[in-house]
Parts: C-alpha cells; sequence; structure tokens
C-alpha cells in the first residue's frame, strides 16, 4: 500500500487526514446505510460483480437509491485500490443515506454519501492451516441479517463474547438451529456432505459461501441448503466457515468439545485448495 492512505470520498479521492464526516451524517447518527467488504488479490477485486449485486439489493431493501452506476463504482474502487497499490487486501465501501438533521424518519433530498477505502491484509494462513475455536451463543440479532447494513453493535458483542470466552469466534443460533458466525457463514460435514443455513433472511448471503457452494459442485461434493442444528452441529464430521477475510477456515471445537478430532477435515481441505486455485484464476 502506499505511504499515504487514499480514500475515496463523495467521488474525490483525498488522503485520509483530509476525510471529513459530518456529525449530521446518518451513518452516524443510525447506522442508516449499507456496506461491502471485497477482497482483493494479485491487486484484481475479488468477485466484484456479486458483491455490487449485494450492495444493491440491500439498498433497495432499506429505501437508497444508489447515486453511481455500476460501472462508474467499480471503476472508482479499481482506481482506488491502484491508488494505495493495493496487491493483497480488502476494499471497504459504505453508503449511508446522507446528512441531515436528526429525525427518525428519511430526510427529503438527501443524497447518499460514498466512502471507501483500501488496505493491505493478508490471507489468514495460519488460521486456515491450525482451524479456529468456537463457541455458541443465541442469535439476538433482528430479522434482516440478509442485510449488509452498518448496524452491526450485535455482531461485534458476539465477537467479543467469543474472545472472552478464550476462543475465536462464536456460532449462532436461533432456539438450536444454527445460523452463521459474528462475520462469516457456518457449514458442516457430516458422512460427506456439506449443509449450510439456505440464504433466506435469518442470515447474511455470503459471497465466499457462494464461491464455495460453486466449487462443492465443481468437485462433485454434495451440498445441502438447510437448517441444522446444534446437535448436528456437536455430532459433525468437519465444521468451517467461509467469509471474505477468513476464506474457508476449519473449526476445530466447538464449545470446548474437538471437531474432527481437532483437526481440519478433508472436505474442507479440498475446498480451501479450490478456493486457492480460484484465487490464482
Amino acid at each position: 500500500m502506499s505511504q499515504t492512505q487514499i480514500y475515496w470520498y463523495q467521488n474525490q479521492f483525498l488522503p485520509k487526514d483530509e476525510v471529513r464526516i459530518s456529525p449530521e451524517d446518518r451513518g452516524y447518527y443510525f447506522g442508516d446505510g449499507a456496506y461491502e467488504v471485497i477482497r482483493v488479490y494479485h491487486g484484481k477485486l475479488f468477485e466484484a460483480d456479486a458483491h455490487y449485486d449485494r450492495l444493491v439489493r440491500t439498498a433497495e431493501a432499506i429505501h437508497m437509491t444508489l447515486p453511481l452506476s455500476k460501472q462508474e463504482l467499480l471503476d472508482g474502487l479499481n482506481e482506488l485500490v491502484k491508488r494505495n497499490q493495493v496487491q493483497e487486501g480488502t476494499v471497504y465501501l459504505q453508503y449511508t443515506r446522507g446528512i441531515a438533521p436528526r429525525a427518525h424518519s428519511f430526510p427529503q433530498g438527501a443524497e447518499p454519501v460514498l466512502m471507501a477505502y483500501a488496505g493491505d491484509l493478508k490471507r489468514p494462513l495460519a488460521a486456515m492451516e491450525n482451524g479456529i475455536r468456537t463457541v455458541t451463543m443465541d442469535d439476538i440479532r433482528w430479522l434482516r441479517c440478509d442485510l449488509k447494513t452498518l448496524n452491526l453493535l450485535a455482531n461485534t458483542m458476539a465477537k467479543q463474547h467469543a474472545l472472552s470466552q478464550g476462543a475465536d469466534d462464536v456460532i449462532l443460533h436461533r432456539q438450536g438451529t444454527v445460523t452463521e458466525c459474528s462475520a462469516s457463514n457456518a457449514a458442516i460435514v457430516k458422512n460427506g456432505r456439506i449443509i449450510t443455513h439456505p440464504a433466506n433472511h435469518l442470515i447474511l448471503h455470503g459471497i465466499t459461501r457462494m464461491v464455495m457452494l460453486r466449487l462443492a459442485e465443481r468437485l462433485g461434493i454434495p451440498a445441502e441448503e438447510r437448517p441444522f442444528t446444534l446437535d448436528e452441529l456437536q455430532a459433525a464430521d468437519e465444521v468451517f466457515i467461509t467469509g471474505t477475510t477468513v476464506e474457508v477456515t476449519p473449526v476445530v471445537s466447538v464449545d470446548g468439545l474437538p471437531v474432527s478430532g481437532g483437526q481440519p477435515g478433508p472436505v474442507t481441505r479440498r475446498l480451501q485448495e479450490a478456493f486457492s486455485g480460484a484465487i490464482r484464476s
């Protein structure tokens, strides 16, 4: 990355220190906005079209109109990556509903505010090789987890709960039905079959989850999108998570009990290898 980090703010490329966020930005007041995190491999955005489509879906669901076209937005993000000289990292972008005096109702005439930045982030090779420890926790979030909005307090509290328990992440459940993790999707493997929660309103429609299912089909690994329970989680042959920054990471323990003998399993390893091939192509 370049020495001075460059942000993209309201169609201007500015040094980070020159970016000024209004105290009346509705993202600051209410978390009123949508965001995406896109992986950068070899200086290129990974699955950019899918991320854009999800951004639009979220914006439409919260009744917010994006001012830039797909081409304009992706051109800007590619320029941001180039200016920051990022080869392996991420792009974060968010749209808020705009700047207006604080009121719960949508403001008339407010223009959405775009902010984006790019930074270096290495692949989590140690976690992918050795696996992570998890604890389970009630999923008390709202019922539109499919929308990638700025309202992430429940997710951050869940992550902190895991860390306070000496674990790396949580696996959330609603009355015994597993949903996802604090910032990634969850899947189990039983008898060679991948099982992951369907992409409905209870989970985020993960881009890496989508890639994983595509790779599984290509590899001839059966996969099923259906709800599964905590009992099935505990009895699974393998457990893994998927996400933009975690890729395909094995889970080696749940609530202190080992999974797959405390080692990453063979199906997870095949998916990791296939994913590594996908990001090289």
